[in-house]
């Protein structure tokens, strides 16, 4: 592969852009932690909604489908592609309620939901646990395929591209704060897609290809295109498809994924104008990120199967790849080095976009996590605006730093995300639930936590499964993840009814805020009216049932779009055109429903 003086000058031109960006508001999002942060709480859903999807763009993630695609098939990506349900279920029930409870985090939510010292031990806690490991994990997969890519496509050693990306990329997320992070996202969003699809289409017509009609007709792509898996194949149908759609969804935390919103998706939601930006830019972000960006990186995978079929192929065509770096997500960035010059030079400045778009807001969210709730909170309850900036900009620095340290030890993509995935198991229902039953207290949180915590440390660690169990372990690898889903949420309900409920002043000043309404606050509503006090601001109808309703048809309309455009690739117009109008009658019902939950939103 020759990197000519024409892709160096778009790569160059793309790192000044961004540097300027973050320069240029450097001042204003200096001003306060509120600006630094969230600029101001005066972000558009449509900016807000880019944003979104040019942080999930990632490095890591079209090395992860690639990684999923050579191993499972395409079926393989209902692993996340079951994320959706959560998405819209975030979006047209859960968005209104975070922009309703105008926190800064989504951990200052503990003490607007919980009272006493549970709650300052959970907002505490968690500061660190997602602020700084989890998100040092998450940012080390990124960094990690930033690795592979930079070994890959321009011969550097691991530290080379660490230290040139990192560097940048900390620079600008320090200086600019959320405002240049979402700026800039807006030109990365393009600049990424640009890049994928024109990838998609050269690598799919390399003269070793042979085209569309070829690859798909090749023997090492013809077994791994379908879009469902094999429903003769017992074991992979509970394992790719029912444990994703009928437990995954709802019951595991995962960044970007989380079950009732949070994390960087909250954080967008918080900078929205109001509750119908935050709706908007959600919707956005979910129809984009599943209806439009897959099918780019499938081809690709698809087609590294014929140019690539298995490991011993990248391994001979790149032998400065070390065998701890050696995997099937190596097979993105591989295809990557048969790009000609310009299109080479932006594929390159889309991958540098995609990796300082997730790094940039990892950054800042974690940073935020740390300022608002651990060194504002615990340590320094009196520092000034200028004092906690000087703190968010320090700590992104650290972060940064952490997580490179951890890429440099890990092999893979999947390895990470099979590990987030586990780790979170079982706590999501928590999240769903604490806005609609009163009974869930800080109790409840900090049982399903730990539970999920040691419980999937002794599943994930080897040494400690082989110990306990054996080598063959005690349950089949699909199983694994329903048990731990279920021993979790048994032992948080167990918690939450052995263990005293929330003062009921807490429960009415959450209650007033956000009126969430339905059946699990009934209780608390009628107790408050015997004294005399009304919680309830107006008496409409409860929403959810509408949000539900919404969830639903936006899932129709959103996998009904993904794979029509699936199978119009596939050249498959029987089932193409059926799923064109599939959508099309589902997004008229949706925009009727969506009306009704504005109405309450007003």
């Amino acid at each position: 592969m020759q990197i000519t003086t024409i892709d160096w000058l778009i790569i160059f031109l793309f790192f000044a852009i961004s540097l300027g960006i973050g320069i240029y508001v450097s001042k204003s999002s200096g001003q306060s932690a509120n600006e630094y942060f969230l600029s101001g709480r005066s972000m558009p859903w449509w900016l807000l909604g880019l944003s979104m999807v040019a942080t999930t763009f990632s490095t890591d993630t079209p090395n992860l489908v690639a990684d999923i695609v050579r191993t499972n098939g395409v079926s393989g990506n209902w692993v996340w592609w079951a994320f959706l349900i959560t998405g819209l279920l975030t979006v047209f029930v859960y968005a209104k309620l975070w922009r309703r409870s105008n926190v800064s985090t989504d951990l200052e939510f503990y003490e607007l939901r919980y009272g006493g010292k549970p709650a300052r031990f959970l907002r505490k806690f968690r500061a660190i646990y997602l602020g700084i490991i989890f998100n040092v994990i998450t940012m080390s997969a990124v960094t990690l395929a930033a690795i592979k890519i930079g070994g890959i496509m321009l011969g550097l050693e691991p530290w080379q591209t660490v230290l040139t990306a990192g560097l940048v990329t900390v620079t600008f997320s320090a200086i600019g704060g959320f405002k240049g992070v979402v700026y800039t996202d807006m030109i990365l969003f393009f600049v990424a897609m640009g890049g994928a699809i024109g990838a998609a289409v050269y690598l799919v017509n390399l003269p070793e290809v042979g085209g569309l009609e070829a690859l798909l007709a090749n023997e090492n792509v013809a077994d791994k295109i379908s879009i469902l898996p094999d429903f003769g194949d017992t074991e992979a149908l509970i394992a790719l498809l029912i444990i994703p759609l009928a437990v995954q969804w709802w019951s595991s935390w995962y960044p970007g994924a989380e079950p009732g919103g949070g994390g960087y998706i909250a954080q967008r939601m918080f900078a929205a104008k109001d509750e119908n930006h935050a709706i908007g830019a959600t919707f956005f972000f979910n129809i984009m990120h599943y209806a439009l960006r897959p099918w780019p990186w499938i081809m690709v995978a698809l087609a590294s199967l014929v140019v690539f079929p298995d490991l011993a192929s990248i391994q001979q065509a790149f032998p400065n790849i070390t065998p701890d770096k050696l995997g099937n997500d190596l097979a993105y960035p591989a295809m990557l080095t048969k790009l000609p010059t310009g299109l080479l030079g932006l594929v390159l400045a889309s991958l540098i976009s995609a990796y300082m778009s997730t790094i940039s807001t990892q950054l800042n969210w974690g940073s935020s996590y740390i300022v608002y709730d651990f060194y504002q909170t615990q340590i320094n309850p009196e520092a000034s605006q200028k004092r906690l900036v000087a703190v968010g900009r320090l700590s992104t620095v650290v972060l940064m730093v952490l997580s490179t340290l951890l890429a440099l030890l890990l092999q893979n993509a999947m390895q990470l995300f099979n590990l987030l995935l586990v780790f979170g198991a079982g706590t999501g229902l928590i999240f769903i639930l604490r806005w609609f039953w009163w009974r869930i207290n800080a109790w409840s949180e900090i049982a399903a936590m730990v539970a999920s915590g040691v419980i999937s440390l002794v599943l994930t660690i080897p040494s400690i499964k082989n110990t306990l169990f054996g080598a063959e372990g005690f349950l089949p690898g699909w199983a694994e993840f329903p048990f731990v889903v279920a021993v979790t949420t048994s032992i948080w309900l167990i918690v939450t009814f052995v263990t005293p409920s929330e003062d009921p002043s807490v429960l009415r000043s959450f209650y007033k805020k956000t009126q969430p309404g339905g059946p699990g606050w009934a209780r608390v509503i009628s107790d408050a009216q015997k004294e005399g006090v009304d919680l309830q601001e107006d008496h409409a109808a409860w929403s959810v049932p509408s949000g539900i309703l919404a969830m639903l048809l936006g899932c129709a309309l959103i996998y009904s779009t993904m794979f029509s455009t699936g199978y119009l690739i596939y050249g498959n117009y029987n089932l193409a055109f059926p799923l064109l109008g599939l959508a099309l009658v589902s997004g008229y019902l949706l925009l009727k429903t969506w009306k009704k939950i504005r109405v309450n939103v007003l």
